[in-house]
């Protein structure tokens, strides 16, 4: 049986394992995801001595950084944002080899382009940690210029929340919340943003997908904006990995990869 799966910590709440599980019964495929809850990323090796069916894996909080100098390859997309969600595990020597790509950034832009109008030609990213490196990256082969905003304005990177003005909400018409404020349990956050200034021109995208609409979505609905949360890009995200892992079994994209285990270097 083929052995794929999840690092990270913790994992209490998983959905690529709900994910893959329900998807190799409806396939009838042979294979399992078992969630790898380590505390520590020294512990990977041991993971990998332990499954010698492992095929390949999802890598999530707090390990899409600290991961890639364990990796032999990374893909240059990934490389640049340096993050990476998605391992095969490539054996063809003998030896397993971790090449890594990051597939949130398929998710994300096959999730957003089906809503873009024309209108739609400038973006606020709320949040600068890991996922808002994802949307940024996506925007700009979209040719969307972004604004990043948080807490605190960052010159040269980032402005503040308070610095969200009519002018600029009429000019940024793509709103992504990439934080985790709303996120269940804790359903009453929201970013702060000005919703006085949401039109019906607007399209809010949010990276949380539980619950469904949050604070943030709801807010812009009233306003009658359009809204759509993260969970679809989970399921195109963990799609593109499933292809990954199964187009490198088949001697595919090895040329796509480049032998970078610090990208920052």
């Amino acid at each position: 049986m083929q052995t794929y799966g999840l690092i990270g910590y913790p994992l209490s709440h998983s959905f690529s394992k709900r994910f893959f599980t329900a998807y190799f019964e409806k396939e009838s495929i042979d294979a399992e995801y078992l969630n790898f809850e380590i505390s520590n990323l020294s512990l990977l090796p041991a993971v990998i001595k332990e499954h010698p069916g492992l095929i390949g894996f999802n890598v999530t909080i707090p390990y899409k950084q600290a991961i890639i100098p364990y990796l032999d390859s990374c893909d240059p997309k990934a490389a640049a944002i340096n993050a990476v969600n998605t391992v095969k595990v490539d054996r063809t020597d003998g030896t397993p080899r971790l090449r890594g790509f990051n597939t949130d950034l398929i998710g994300f832009r096959d999730s957003l382009r089906p809503l873009l109008q024309t209108h739609h030609s400038q973006a606020l990213v709320l949040g600068t940690g890991g996922a808002s490196k994802a949307v940024v990256a996506v925007l700009d082969d979209l040719s969307i210029p972004s604004l990043l905003v948080s807490r605190d304005s960052k010159p040269g990177t980032s402005i503040s929340y308070k610095d969200l003005t009519r002018k600029l909400l009429g000019e940024h018409t793509i709103i992504i919340n990439t934080t985790p404020l709303g996120t269940f349990p804790k359903i009453e956050g929201c970013p702060e943003i000005p919703f006085e200034y949401i039109t019906e021109r607007h399209l809010l995208f949010d990276l949380v997908y539980n619950p469904p609409v949050t604070q943030f979505l709801q807010k812009g609905a009233e306003r009658g904006a359009t809204i759509k949360n993260g969970y679809e890009m989970l399921e195109l995200q963990a799609l593109a990995a499933w292809k990954i892992w199964n187009e490198l079994e088949n001697g595919k994209m090895k040329n796509s990869l480049h032998r970078i285990c610090n990208p920052l270097a």
